[in-house]
C-alpha cells in the first residue's frame, strides 16, 4: 500500500464506522480482561454466551477466584480450551487480588505478567479499557496487514510494529477495531469480498475477488 493511500484508507473506514467498539460484552476493565483472556481461539459470540451466565454470578477477581477452577469451568465449558483458560483466569484473579488490589493494571509489563495474558490481550485491554492507542494484532489484522500491503510482516509483532509506524496518530486509537471488523466481515480469510469493499482501490491484493454471479 502506497503511503499516500493510508490516510484515505483509514478515513474511509472511519466514515463508515466513526466510533467502533469491541464485540465482547463487558462493563468493567476486569470483565474486559477476563473476556479477552477467554477469547483466545474462540469467537466473541461464544465468549459472550458464557460471560452472560458467569458475570451475573461472579464478575470481580475475588468472586471468580472463590469459584475455584472447577466452579469456573462449569460456566465456560462451551469455550475452546476452557480447562487451561480456567486455570489461567483463576491464577490471574489471585495475582490481581494479591498484587494489584483487585484492580486491572495499566501497564503492558504488569498485564503481560498475568497468566494467559500475552501481548495481544494486553494491547486490547490498554486500548479498549484505558484508551491507549495500541494495536492488538490478531489473525484478522495479521491477514489484512499482509494482504493489503498496509503492514507486511512474518509475525504478529512485526505487523504491529509496522502498523505503529504507518498508521497516522489521528486514526491510531480506533485502528485496531476498524481492521478487525473489516477482516471479520469483508476481508475474510478464504475469499475476500472485494466487491463489497470500500477501500479496495487502495489495497494491493490482486486479483480482486469478483462479485458472485446471481
Amino acid at each position: 500500500m502506497k503511503k499516500d493511500d493510508i490516510v484515505p484508507f483509514f478515513a474511509t473506514l472511519q466514515a463508515a464506522n466513526p466510533n467502533p467498539e469491541t464485540e465482547l460484552e463487558y462493563t468493567t476493565p476486569f470483565e474486559l480482561l477476563a473476556a479477552v483472556l477467554l477469547s483466545a481461539q474462540a469467537t466473541d459470540v461464544g465468549v459472550n454466551k458464557a460471560t452472560r451466565k458467569l458475570y451475573p454470578v461472579a464478575n470481580t477477581p475475588q468472586a471468580i477466584f472463590d469459584l475455584g477452577v472447577e466452579g469456573l469451568e462449569s460456566y465456560i465449558k462451551t469455550i475452546g480450551l476452557y480447562r487451561s483458560k480456567a486455570k489461567h483466569l483463576i491464577e490471574t484473579c489471585r495475582m490481581l487480588i494479591e498484587l494489584h488490589g483487585s484492580e486491572v493494571p495499566r501497564t503492558r509489563a504488569e498485564l503481560e505478567a498475568l497468566p494467559g495474558v500475552g501481548r495481544k490481550t494486553a494491547n486490547v485491554v490498554l486500548n479498549v479499557a484505558f484508551g491507549e492507542p495500541t494495536i492488538a494484532v490478531d489473525t484478522h489484522i495479521f491477514r489484512i496487514g499482509n494482504r493489503t500491503g498496509l503492514a507486511a510482516g512474518k509475525t504478529p509483532l512485526a505487523v504491529e510494529l509496522k502498523l505503529e509506524k504507518r498508521v497516522p496518530m489521528a486514526f491510531r486509537l480506533h485502528a485496531h477495531h476498524w481492521l478487525i471488523l473489516h477482516g471479520r466481515y469483508i476481508c475474510v480469510a478464504r475469499k475476500p469480498k472485494c466487491w463489497e469493499c470500500a477501500v479496495h482501490t487502495m489495497c494491493d491484493y490482486k486479483p480482486k475477488t469478483p462479485a458472485p454471479k446471481s
